[in-house]
This record gives structure tokens, C-alpha cells and sequence, in this order.
């Protein structure tokens, strides 16, 4: 031997051993990992097959009307029958049953993504140790799958596809989202689905309030919906719920004692009707915007509850076929926050779906404040000055009283409060049928005259056509001193509002028709000076009607049958005056004050007005004679523009003249005194502003002229 170490044929078979033993491992990694992509591309190509999330059909509910402060008025099923209400976990559901729904279905909802290993651990747990499922391992993300796509049957694949499709949900959807999606699909027995629908059809109300038996019982039953349904099968119902607290007393989220007293409690076994609040409203809105699932209206859900009790229990003492609609409108943002268009919807004798504020009937002597409102205007009578109840004639028509008498010489604010039907169409007669028809319908009332046929002095006594919407918002000018504005009733899905206000009298006319209305003498046993109203009884006795205002609302009545047909006995001072201070006082508010007056108004008994306004005479009734001519402006020619622009923007003053007439004779700019003429009937009259404005001259015998220019 030569001491060198010999190459060991050993150690070349190891090599070769580990060569292989490296390609074999090469080959298992590959396999594996083909295995895995092969899996994966598998997985996600059977992802991929299931199509994106059906979101849009399940997030469809019931047409939902609700109030101004989103208080459900009314909601439709939907076109298969089914109840589906919305529902904000946030502001309108019960903490408590919150805390009892996550504590029973799903303890960590707000800290996994859809699937929680550890509650499908130990419900696998569970079944192999006890032989039964003692509880589910899916979440409420999960649970929100299956309702999204029902399964058909149970299987291992059907449970994968719903953690599949958690997963997917609470990649789209916030932790709030999916709360509320599941609360309003959850099934809970029949054609109800979600919280919502559930609460208000087993306990009458909304779930913001619930008590713990009410909270444990919506728990349970949406695990087993028909099985456990409360008009069919109630006891099942009540082991479930009693389950429920059993559980949550172990978890310590419920008091011994309060799970105690809850079992106590029974469960209804009938289901409670939807609500059905204006359905007038509801119906009309649904029909402008069948594009919106949720729509809100102006209404107010309490007054809009108070005054159809009211009306319910008044037509059922005037009668069968007698039929009442009311209508309440804020003053000051024209918003309508009660519309009862009958007592009683389904009513078929008092043709209960028939809106009747938004039928056209004769209003009687409703009108007639307006018809002072514009003699105010035009400055010709005071609301103090005198004015002649006697019989007289304008052409063929000769005006009566209701009562058959007269009065004879009387105040202006008397006149209204009687409802005297002499001064009013007097006043008419000089203020002109057709600017009162003009002035109503520029500030939202549409008056309905026979076809061919012009506005005429019948008008002041109800010898037109109005709806009681029309005819309130009318009445809201008066109140608003002078500008009506539109009635809203639907409010726009963004909030705006771009109504703008109408045009009805001048501020001071207004004050004056709210302050003689206030002192109208009103229905036996109710409170004076609180509301100021005005009664009308069409002819015939086929409409009874009353509108009266406060400083916050206006309300109208209407009473009648709904086919025009006459009722005897039927007078707006009896049969609708008592209903509309009823319905101040079911309000739940105290009457408002009305506006103070405003700059301008001329507060003076009879003997301290100018002598032109201490009594009203009719046109013509002076008769002249000799050289004496009827009192007449000759500058400005009515109608016409002047110039008045002076130095420095100041408005230069404009010059009046008249001829005829007796002196002394005191101007008038827009109905307030601007000072008297001179011997020569003539005086240098400063004007208001830039605009329109309405010049009246009076003479010491109260015969007046007026004209209208403009002033540029």
C-alpha cells in the first residue's frame, strides 16, 4: 500500500442515491404546485362562474311613503305580495335587540371578514360531541348570502358558495350595510320580510322601541319563519323566544330576573294591519313618482292621525252620505302638514276614495275676505268706516241676505263678520269681478266659471268654482300679509324647494282681513279671539265650509256629499266652523298670535278717519248738479309710464290733477294718505319707489277716482 487514500465506490453510489432523492423531491413540488394552481385556477374559475353579487334585486322594498320626519304613512306591497321595509340599524332599531341578535347569531360580526373559522369550529364541535346542531356556524354575512340566493337544498357545496359569497359581500359592503341589508331581508313567517315589516305587523309599531320578550321573539323567528309563525303556530313561537333568553342569560347579556319576567309575557297570535295614514297623499304621490321607492312627504304624521279621528267621528254624527275633507298648511313654508281627503277610505257610502279637497265646489261667502281685502287696497273704505245694508240692485240682480234681513247702516267690520251679503257685492261692484278673479288666480287660486262665461258679481256670494287646496292656500296669503305661496305637499327627493311666493294683497289689506276675522263670533262653547275664520254655505245647501288661520297654520273644511246632492240644513257656521276649531285644538298647539301691523296701517275710530273713508258710496250714487261734475284724475292717465328720475337716483315727484269732485280731497298712494289737493286740485306727490303704483283721490262727499301708473 502507498498510504493514498483509494476512492470508495461507496461514496459514489451516495451521490448517486442523493441525485435521485433531489429529483424525486423536484418532482413532488411540482406535482404540488401544479396540484395547487391547478386547484386554484379551479377555484377561481368556479368564482368566477358564480357571476356577480345580485345586489340590485335584493336591495328592492315596498313603496314607502313617509312623513317629514320619516314616520311611515304608507307602504305597498310589493308586486308578489311580499312586505319589505327599509331599515337603519343605526337610528331606527332598538339597541336591545341588537345586542341580543349579535350576541345569539354572530359575536365577532364586527371583527371577521364573512366567515368566522372559530364559530364553524365550534359548531362542527358541537355536533360531534352532543349529536345534534346546537348552534349554526354562519354569520350574518353569510346568512345575508343564503337570502340574497336561496339555496334549494343543503349541502357541503351550498355552505361553501355562502362563505364564497360573504366574502365577496364584505368587499362591496360596509359592516352597517350589511347589518341593514340583512335587516330588512330576514324572513319572519309568511309575506313578511325584515325587521321592520315584522314589528309593526306583530306589535303595531317601530322597531326603535322594542321590549326584551318583543326583541327575543324577532330573534328567534326568522331561524324557522313558518315553522314558527305567530298566527299559525304561536307555542312554537314562544319556546323559540324563551331559547333565545335562556341563551343570553348564560352569556350574561340578560338578566336572570328580566328573562324571567319576558317569558312571562305572551305572544300575539294575529297580525296587525299596515298602516294606512293620508292615503289620498300617499296615492297621488306614488302615481307622480313611480320612479322612487322611498317618498317623503310634507305631512305630519301626528296631526295628519289627529284629524282623521277627527273626521271620522264627525261624519258619523252628521250622517251616512255626508262626507269631510281637511286640509292644514304651515304658514310660513306653505307646506302641507295634514290632508284628510275623507273620513274613511274605504268607505264606498261616502265615496271614500274620492279626494274631496281636491274637488271643485261652489265656496259660498268664502270669498268675501277677499273682496274687502282689495276695497282695503284700494283705499276707498276702512275697516271701520260705514257702509249700507238695504235692499238694492245692480242691474237684474239683487242680492239677499242669508237670514232674509237687513242690517241698514252698519261698520265695514261688521259687514264681514256677518257675512253680509249687500256691502260685499257693493264692494265687488266697485273693486271689479274680473281684478278679483285676476288677483285670486295670480296668487294660486284657480276659480271654475261655466264655459262662455265671464267673471260677474255672483262670484262674491259662490257663484264659482274652487277646490278647499286652492281656496287654503288663499287663505294663507291673508295670513302671510299679502304672499301666498304654493302648497307643497311632496317634498323633492334632493330637499330643494323652488316655489316662490304669490302675490295676493298688500301687507296693510292683509293685517286688516286678519284683524276684522279674528273678531268673527265663534261656534257655541269655543274660545274668541284665537283664530280668525270665515264660514260659507253654497246654495242650496250642498257645501259647508270654513277656513280659519292662526299665526302658524291655516286650516280648511269642507263638509258635503261627495255627489253635490243638497243636504238640508247643512250651514257652514253649524255643520263646518265646529270641526275647524276642533281641528286647532286637536293640533296639540296653542293658537299663535297673528303679525303684528305693519307700518301703515291706520288705526282710527269712525269719527277720526278722513271724511272720504267715514262712509262707503257706491259708484253713481252721487248725483250732481249745475256746474258740478263727478270726480275725475286727469294726470296721470291710468296706465301710463312717468319718468321720475331725478339727481343723484332720487325719484323726482310727480305731479296729480283733478277735475270735478268736492273739496277738500285727500290723495292716496297705495292706500295711504299722501296729503290733500290744493284749491286748484292739484299737489306734487313724492313716490314710493320705482314700479307700479296706485294713485286714489277722494273727495269730501267719499267719491273717489283711482289710477295705476308706473313709475320709472
Amino acid at each position: 500500500m502507498d498510504g493514498r487514500v483509494q476512492p470508495s465506490h461507496d461514496v459514489g453510489r451516495g451521490r448517486s442515491v442523493n441525485g435521485r432523492g433531489w429529483s424525486c423531491l423536484r418532482k413532488v413540488a411540482v406535482t404540488v404546485s401544479a396540484f395547487v394552481v391547478l386547484s386554484g385556477a379551479t377555484i377561481a374559475a368556479w368564482m368566477a362562474s358564480l357571476g356577480p353579487l345580485p345586489l340590485e334585486q335584493a336591495r328592492k322594498i315596498s313603496t314607502t311613503v313617509i312623513d317629514r320626519n320619516g314616520k311611515l304613512l304608507r307602504a305597498y306591497a310589493m308586486t308578489d305580495g311580499r312586505w319589505r321595509l327599509p331599515v337603519d340599524a343605526k337610528t331606527s332599531v332598538d339597541s336591545g335587540y341588537l345586542n341580543i341578535l349579535l350576541g345569539y347569531e354572530d359575536k365577532r360580526f364586527y371583527s371577521h371578514h364573512g366567515v368566522d373559522p372559530l364559530a364553524l369550529a365550534r359548531a362542527a364541535l358541537q355536533l360531534v360531541t352532543r349529536g345534534e346542531i346546537v348552534s349554526g356556524g354562519s354569520t350574518i354575512t353569510m346568512q345575508l348570502a343564503r337570502l340574497i340566493e336561496p339555496r334549494q337544498q343543503r349541502s357541503i357545496s351550498a355552505k361553501i358558495r355562502q362563505a364564497v359569497r360573504a366574502l365577496q359581500i364584505e368587499r362591496q359592503m360596509s359592516k352597517d350595510q350589511i347589518l341593514d341589508l340583512y335587516l330588512a331581508l330576514a324572513p319572519f313567517g309568511g309575506n313578511l320580510e325584515g325587521l321592520r315589516a315584522a314589528s309593526i305587523a306583530y306589535f303595531g309599531k317601530e322597531p326603535k322601541r322594542l321590549s326584551l320578550a318583543e326583541s327575543a321573539l324577532l330573534v328567534a323567528l326568522p331561524q324557522s319563519p313558518e315553522h314558527r309563525r305567530l298566527d299559525r303556530h304561536p307555542g312554537n313561537a314562544r319556546v323559540a323566544r324563551d331559547r333565545v333568553l335562556e341563551r343570553m342569560v348564560g352569556e350574561g347579556r340578560v338578566s336572570a330576573a328580566d328573562a324571567m319576567q319576558a317569558k312571562s309575557v305572551s305572544v300575539p297570535k294575529l297580525r296587525k294591519p299596515m298602516p294606512i295614514l293620508a292615503p289620498h297623499s300617499a296615492d297621488q304621490a306614488t302615481s307622480l313618482h313611480k320612479d322612487r321607492s322611498i317618498i317623503r312627504l310634507a305631512l305630519d304624521a301626528g296631526i295628519q292621525r289627529a284629524l282623521e279621528g277627527l273626521a271620522r267621528d264627525r261624519a258619523a254624527t252628521l250622517g251616512n252620505n255626508i262626507s269631510i275633507g281637511l286640509i292644514a298648511v304651515d304658514n310660513e313654508s306653505g307646506d302641507v302638514l295634514a290632508h284628510v281627503g275623507s273620513p274613511d277610505y274605504f268607505d264606498d257610502r261616502r265615496a271614500g276614495q274620492v279626494d274631496m279637497t281636491r274637488a271643485v265646489r261652489s265656496p259660498g261667502s268664502t270669498l268675501k275676505p277677499f273682496i274687502y281685502g282689495l276695497a282695503f287696497e284700494d283705499g276707498f273704505v276702512h275697516p271701520e268706516s260705514l257702509i249700507e245694508d238695504r235692499p238694492v240692485r245692480f242691474g237684474s240682480y239683487a242680492p239677499e241676505n242669508f237670514d232674509m234681513s237687513f242690517q241698514g247702516t252698519v261698520p265695514v267690520r261688521k259687514a264681514l263678520q256677518l257675512s253680509l251679503n249687500v256691502p260685499a257685492i257693493a264692494l265687488l261692484d266697485r273693486v271689479g269681478a274680473s281684478r278679483l278673479s285676476s288677483r285670486l288666480k295670480q296668487a294660486g287660486g284657480n276659480l271654475v266659471l261655466p264655459p262662455g262665461e265671464a267673471p260677474g258679481l255672483a262670484m262674491g256670494l259662490g257663484g264659482v268654482g274652487i277646490t278647499l287646496q286652492d281656496l287654503v292656500q288663499l287663505y294663507t296669503g291673508v295670513a302671510r300679509l299679502g304672499s301666498s305661496k304654493p302648497l307643497r305637499e311632496i317634498m323633492q327627493a334632493n330637499g330643494g324647494d323652488d316655489r316662490e311666493s304669490l302675490r295676493l294683497m298688500d301687507p296693510v289689506a292683509a293685517w286688516q282681513v286678519g284683524n276684522v276675522l279674528i273678531g268673527t263670533p265663534p261656534p257655541e262653547n269655543a274660545a274668541h279671539n284665537r283664530i280668525a275664520f270665515k264660514t260659507g254655505t253654497s246654495y242650496g245647501y250642498r257645501d259647508a265650509w270654513s277656513v280659519g288661520f292662526d299665526g302658524r297654520m291655516t286650516i280648511g273644511v269642507w263638509v258635503g256629499r261627495p255627489d253635490g246632492a243638497p243636504v238640508p240644513g247643512l250651514v257652514g257656521r253649524t255643520a263646518a266652523a265646529p270641526i275647524l276649531f276642533d281641528a286647532f285644538a286637536r293640533t296639540g298647539k296653542l293658537p299663535a298670535p297673528l303679525p303684528k301691523a305693519p307700518k301703515g296701517v291706520l288705526m282710527a275710530s269712525n269719527a277720526k278717519l278722513p271724511l272720504p273713508l267715514r262712509r262707503f258710496r257706491p259708484v253713481g250714487e252721487l248725483i250732481r248738479t249745475g256746474s258740478d261734475q263727478a270726480l275725475h284724475i286727469q294726470f296721470p292717465l291710468n296706465g301710463s309710464r312717468i319718468d321720475a328720475s331725478g339727481g343723484e337716483g332720487q325719484l323726482s315727484a310727480v305731479p296729480v290733477k283733478v277735475a270735478g269732485g268736492v273739496l277738500p280731497m285727500t290723495v292716496l298712494v297705495n292706500g295711504m294718505a299722501a296729503g290733500e289737493l290744493d284749491s286748484r286740485r292739484q299737489r306734487l306727490v313724492d313716490p314710493p319707489g320705482p314700479g307700479f303704483v296706485r294713485l286714489t283721490v277722494m273727495d269730501a262727499m267719499g267719491t273717489a277716482d283711482t289710477v295705476v301708473v308706473r313709475i320709472q
